[in-house]
């Protein structure tokens, strides 16, 4: 049942809940923010740009709590995340998971 979920979300659907994930919860932002440097008030400038969508994506991986959370209010396994991450534009470039 969970694989039906994203079964049916295209990877750039799921980065989107993703950002919206990041979006709803101050401390989660501020973090994202402060990694990639991007202002609040360019994110949908910096949205447009390729890549964007994976880092995104990449920023929920790195973080296993972050990842978790995320993929209980999504209801996708976490492999899920790393799957799509890899189907958007450089997605697949300078991958690193921390710890």
């Amino acid at each position: 049942m969970i694989d039906q979920k994203f079964s049916s979300s295209t990877p750039e659907e799921l980065a989107i809940a993703a950002l919206s994930h990041i979006a709803q919860d101050q401390k989660l932002l501020d973090r994202f923010l402060a990694i990639t440097g991007i202002e609040a008030t360019h994110i949908r400038q910096a949205a447009a740009q390729p890549g964007f969508l994976a880092g995104v994506l990449q920023f929920i991986a790195a973080h296993e709590p972050t990842l978790l959370s995320f993929c209980e209010a999504e209801s996708v396994p976490p492999q899920e995340i790393l799957k799509a991450m890899r189907a958007l534009p450089l997605g697949a470039d300078h991958w690193d998971q921390s710890t």
